[in-house]
């Protein structure tokens, strides 16, 4: 009950302070207009392609520089000093951090959603409970990863290192602003062990390819593990004082959060080939709806019918 309370107390302040509203419920929907609007051309199929890296754009941006600032802001400022003769523990701060944030995103994905559908056209090719079970896994697995670089951080400046460095490199080489079928093959033997390529791809599979989310166990597995690791180092490392130091032998803890991912990872690029199954989607994009080439055949200005239609030429699938 007190982490409840305090997830309440901390959704309040949010509330009354204008830049973290932006940042949690506007930025995200700039990002949708970039996205859909500019890349997309409007095209509602496309914007389904690119509602994923959206969804995970927007988990990332709340685990990172959400939830894992917040926690360090709180020990900089010295609000954790008035909790720490209170009859509450670190785990209670810890979980009331990840409850809030967790509560602040699922009216933020909503409203992601709403805009999707209401201004571009997008069809929501996914049962609204997968959708909910996606976003709670995510933003879980995230929050992991921005807590636990806030804990093994020492100073603001070092959680500000710490966070860009993973940040740009999820966010170039794991399909959220680039497609990895476009990245170069060694570069998508990289992005097979990054946690945001799980959730893109899944995204993406259950929205563009039709898969059902029973085939992406291994994916959500790993996410929940990062999700709890991350957990327990942030409750392990915790420290109420700016001035309460970590030892580097005791980073290692960090190293926790990799395991995981180097193991499905190496499963995955073995035996699932998902190079194959990110090119069959990207591919999908090249394809005329049935519906257009029909229009186009009966108007007497389409091609024939002579099966999908690719501008450059028929992609050849990745057998690794």
């Amino acid at each position: 009950m007190n982490a409840i309370r305090m997830a309440l107390m901390g959704i309040r302040l949010v509330t009354r302070m204008k830049i973290a509203l932006f940042f949690t419920f506007v930025f995200p929907v700039i990002f949708l207009f970039i996205y859909d609007g500019i890349f997309a051309h409007g095209n509602p199929a496309v914007a389904v392609y690119l509602f994923g890296p959206v969804l995970t754009l927007n988990v990332m941006g709340s685990g990172f520089w959400g939830l894992g600032m917040q926690a360090v802001m709180q020990r900089e400022r010295g609000s954790l000093r008035r909790y720490r003769l209170a009859p509450i523990g670190s785990f209670t701060v810890v979980s009331s951090n990840l409850l809030a944030n967790y509560l602040l995103q699922l009216p933020s994905v909503a409203l992601l959603v709403f805009c999707a559908m209401v201004i571009f056209h997008m069809p929501l090719k996914i049962g609204l409970l997968p959708l909910w079970f996606l976003i709670t896994v995510g933003t879980f697995a995230f929050a992991g990863f921005g807590l636990t670089i806030a804990s093994v951080g020492n100073t603001m400046q070092e959680v500000q290192l710490y966070n860009n460095l993973v940040w740009m490199s999820l966010l170039f080489l794991s399909g959220v602003t680039v497609p990895l079928p476009m990245l170069p093959k060694w570069l998508q033997s990289v992005a097979v062990y990054l946690p945001a390529t799980y959730l893109v791809s899944t995204f993406q599979d259950i929205m563009s390819g039709s898969q059902s989310i029973s085939r992406h166990w291994p994916e959500i597995v790993v996410l929940v593990l990062s999700g709890l690791f991350g957990l327990l180092i942030a409750w392990k490392l915790f420290r109420w004082e700016k001035e309460e130091r970590i030892p580097a032998r005791n980073k290692i803890w960090a190293l926790a959060l990799v395991i995981p991912y180097l193991l499905v990872g190496t499963w995955m690029y073995v035996y699932k080939n998902p190079k194959a199954s990110w090119a069959s989607n990207y591919s999908m994009l090249d394809r005329p709806s049935a519906a257009a080439r029909g229009d186009a055949k009966k108007a007497g200005t389409g091609p024939p019918d002579t099966g999908p239609c690719r501008p450059n030429g028929p992609m050849k699938e990745d057998t690794k």
